[in-house]
């Protein structure tokens, strides 16, 4: 996959500053907030910051957690996985493999078939429609 690069500026111009704060400095908006947690339309979830698709809409559930959450990616090569320390946790957390925004972070309490739960921010991710 080819690489996006810009400069922090360019993406300042480019991503509202709540996108900002989450995709470039690894933040997190507040659970139960996110304008895509509740949508239940059929399409493709992509990143906010440069288009690349991530989730399809039949793998997102209701996890309860307060974020749009997915049960598998769209394809293995479209996140990065990187091993997160902060906070003092041991996370997981899901990139962009195009951008290297930061999207969320995956747990291992998700639904079968895959037992996984990618745990978005609305604020990441762009929505189409299908049709």
């Amino acid at each position: 996959m080819d690489k996006i690069e810009k400069s922090e500026q360019e993406w300042k111009e480019q991503l509202t500053s709540e996108q900002y704060e989450i995709l470039r400095n690894k933040g997190t908006e507040r659970a139960f907030t996110g304008e895509l947690l509740h949508n239940k339309e059929t399409g493709v979830y992509s990143c906010a910051a440069c288009g690349n698709p991530l989730f399809k809409s039949d793998t997102k559930y209701d996890s309860g957690s307060g974020w749009p959450s997915f049960w598998e990616p769209i394809s293995k090569d479209a996140v990065m996985l990187k091993l997160d320390k902060s906070f003092g946790m041991v996370r997981t957390e899901v990139e962009c493999a195009k951008c290297g925004g930061h999207l969320g972070h995956l747990f291992n309490d998700g639904p079968q078939p895959t037992g996984e739960r990618f745990c978005m921010n609305s604020a990441s991710l762009g929505f189409k429609k299908e049709g």
